[in-house]
């Protein structure tokens, strides 16, 4: 072993006592050219890598098939909504939730006259108008029961549990809040709205987390009209708070009927004439407002984008949908023809869609598929793939593939 060693040594003397030639500066020029080839397969890779994103992002499809079919009945005058991935039925006599492809999970009955309903991302709650019990579920089954002793106005979920409740009681209006993975009579916090002090709540809405409501109120004095967003904390933030009231802006002359969190970060309202963003997860703070020149004819949103429809004033089609992003600046403005029934903002993705046809396209204007449906189609979902959609309709739950 040693005679391997001194050659080795004498090997390399003769190697660095070449004119030119240094043993060392060869070897680093050999790691150094090492390193120059690995880092051109990377960058090659991930050139391909985002070439093949950039293509399949703007992807056009030109059909659609079913792949998969399950019959199911949908008892007339139900009434069907997205839960998750899942869905959900409702009517007077019970509700019931299935999976994407029809299979049963679970149903609940009960009797209702007028049955309304909330949800937040797998949450739902459903309660009856001018009844006392309100249903908290998600696909597993029911999370708890809210019994009011006052008759219910409104009601709201977060994706939490957190239910709140709007509740009519002679000449005030009590909000209170329940925690609706429990069965419970008590809640947790009580607000008291009068006509004459802060007005009437005519929207209301959670955070995705329940840290945060906010209330739209009507005031109106002596013929003037204003609305007040009020935001309330009920956090260690909002705790040694009045009410956890820990913001509020008036907005003079004009009635903001909706108000909705984003995601539990930002929440919007809208009026007739505007549009008002607002951030932050312990005080909210209006960031951001857009004037509106034209009736709005819908809102819809996600967690990253708001999306305002109105009548296309120049004819070049019959609707115009501008789209906001959580910062308040408007990002595109699409146009349309469809009569649409309903609108998701899924991801990057705008699906328009009424029971016969469907358009779909990204944020940035890519018109990814105009087509028909094979049949009448009461509500689409959208999956985890952009390609894959789950359609309900009278007879079935259809996958969609888009070709």
């Amino acid at each position: 072993m040693s005679n391997v060693r001194d050659y080795l040594k004498e090997k390399e003397k003769r190697l660095g006592s070449i004119p030119g030639i240094n043993y060392k500066d060869k070897i680093w020029s050999h790691r150094l050219a090492v390193f120059y080839r690995t880092a051109l397969v990377l960058i090659l890779i991930a050139a391909g890598v985002v070439f093949l994103m950039f293509q399949w992002k703007n992807k056009i499809f030109t059909d659609s098939v079913i792949v998969n079919s399950t019959p199911v009945t949908v008892v007339q005058g139900a009434r069907v909504e997205k839960l998750g991935g899942n869905i959900l039925l409702y009517s007077k006599d019970g509700m019931s939730c299935l999976d994407s492809k029809g299979g049963a999970l679970w149903n609940q009955t009960f009797e209702m006259q007028n049955p309304m309903v909330s949800v937040s991302g797998h949450v739902a709650a459903v309660g009856d108008y001018n009844g006392r019990t309100i249903y908290v579920v998600n696909s597993g089954g029911q999370l708890g029961t809210v019994n009011t002793n006052l008759p219910i106005r409104k009601i709201c979920v977060s994706e939490s549990g957190v239910v709140a409740a709007v509740l009519d009681d002679a000449d005030v209006t009590r909000i209170l809040l329940y925690n609706g993975n429990e069965n419970t009579e008590t809640s947790i916090v009580d607000i008291k709205a009068t006509m004459n002090k802060s007005g009437y709540p005519v929207s209301i809405c959670l955070s995705p987390n329940g840290k945060l409501m906010a209330i739209s109120y009507l005031y109106v004095d002596s013929g003037d009209m204003k609305t007040t967003v009020a935001f309330f904390n009920f956090g260690e933030v909002g705790r040694n708070q009045s009410d956890n009231y820990v913001s509020g802006y008036d907005y003079l002359d004009t009635i903001v009927p909706y108000v909705q969190f984003m995601n539990n970060n930002t929440a919007f309202g809208i009026s007739d004439d505007r549009i008002v963003f607002f951030e932050g997860s312990e005080k909210p703070a209006n960031i951001a407002t857009a004037f509106l020149e034209e009736e709005v004819q819908g809102v819809y949103n996600n967690e990253s984008y708001v999306g305002v429809v109105f009548v296309n004033q120049t004819g070049e089609s019959a609707y115009r949908m501008d789209v906001y992003s959580t910062s308040g600046n408007k990002v595109h403005s699409l146009f349309f023809d469809i009569e649409y029934s309903d609108i998701i903002l899924n991801r990057d993705q705008i699906i328009i869609y009424n029971d016969l046809e469907c358009q779909i396209c990204n944020i940035g204007g890519v018109d990814k598929f105009t087509g028909e449906f094979e049949k009448p189609v009461t509500l689409l979902v959208p999956t985890s793939s952009v390609y894959r959609y789950v359609a309900v309709t009278g007879s079935s739950i259809d996958t969609i593939e888009l070709k």
